[in-house]
């Protein structure tokens, strides 16, 4: 008897755990990256001001992934040596004029060893020379040190600047006529230029797409995305479908978006945009009852979606959304 209740009793004390976990995401993508990005599929966008940190690689992609993607990147010459993991080197010096800094001093020290005069013969004759010596050394050092970090905190600043510089493509939620700029903006690469117009059709691709999304509509659905993505939101409503469930994303406010790259390969032009957005995202169950999300708190949501479309002729449809850290 005791046997046959302990599963029963294991049962009872997982349900709290149940009832604690996290809504999952059920959006379009349901918070998954998938999709294809032409050659660029497995390299990480650039990042944007409102992607600062990592984008999560693609879970799924019908591009297949090359071995260049897969080979490490060189080693600069300055870099640590790879010591394996089982010995480690008691200091590393990274940066070069420290490394010649303390080779020097070694040497000196060597050549006193080799003259039969001691280690620290090779610098002066006294004691105290040799400590007035070293106390240069540790000066210079400190002021050498001390302008590399000056100069490394500059060159990120610069950095921070040039990754931010996009945060006008879209502007803020709010303003006076639309969350676009109106002047047409010009992509980091390859001299692809976007114009307000595009950007005004990658916002309304976002909402049609989440509200094709919600009505289950994938003739609709066809018509703004890749054959690749429509098969991915197939399959999810398609799981959504056989647990009773539906996702209803609603009341899409589009709050910012930035671009993060625009190329071209052959005649496609693609454009990797970051976009935040705020919505109600609920899933239902056939009875209407909340399985997860909620019907009155909304969520604040940051993705990087990819659109591309023929030169010439054409519309942007969605081929790739990725998820950012």
């Amino acid at each position: 008897m005791r046997i046959r209740l302990f599963p029963l009793a294991a049962a009872a004390l997982c349900l709290p755990l149940f009832a604690l976990a996290p809504a999952a995401d059920a959006r379009a993508g349901m918070g998954s990256s998938l999709g294809s990005r032409g050659s660029r599929t497995y390299s990480p966008p650039p990042r944007t001001s409102l992607t600062p940190n990592w984008t999560r690689p693609m879970d799924r992609s019908m591009t297949p992934r090359t071995p260049s993607y897969a080979s490490p990147a060189p080693e600069s010459g300055f870099s640590r040596p790879n010591f394996g993991n089982s010995m480690r080197p008691p200091f590393a010096m990274r940066h070069p004029f420290l490394t010649g800094l303390a080779g020097g001093f070694l040497g000196a020290g060597l050549f006193g060893m080799l003259s039969g005069h001691g280690f620290f013969s090779g610098f002066s004759g006294g004691g105290g020379s040799f400590f007035g010596f070293l106390i240069q050394v540790l000066v210079v050092a400190f002021i050498i040190n001390f302008l590399i970090k000056l100069w490394r905190k500059r060159s990120s600043n610069n950095t921070m600047s040039s990754n931010a510089g996009g945060s006008g493509l879209f502007g803020a939620a709010g303003g006076a006529s639309s969350p676009f700029t109106s002047q047409p903006q010009q992509a980091p690469s390859q001299g692809v230029t976007l114009t307000p117009d595009d950007y005004s059709t990658f916002q309304q691709l976002l909402i049609n797409v989440q509200a094709a999304w919600s009505a289950q509509d994938m003739i609709s659905l066809q018509r703004m995305a890749t054959p690749e993505m429509v098969s991915y939101f197939n399959n999810q409503l398609s799981e959504l479908t056989s647990r009773g469930a539906r996702n209803i994303v609603s009341d899409i406010q589009f709050l910012r978006g930035d671009l993060a790259e625009a190329w071209r390969e052959g005649t496609i032009t693609y454009a990797t945009v970051a976009l935040q957005y705020s919505a109600i995202d609920v899933t239902t169950d056939s009875m209407g009852n909340v399985l997860d999300g909620s019907k009155t708190e909304r969520q604040t949501i940051t993705e990087l979606w990819t659109f591309l479309r023929a030169d010439g002729r054409g519309n942007w449809i969605l081929s790739a959304i990725q998820q950012a850290g």
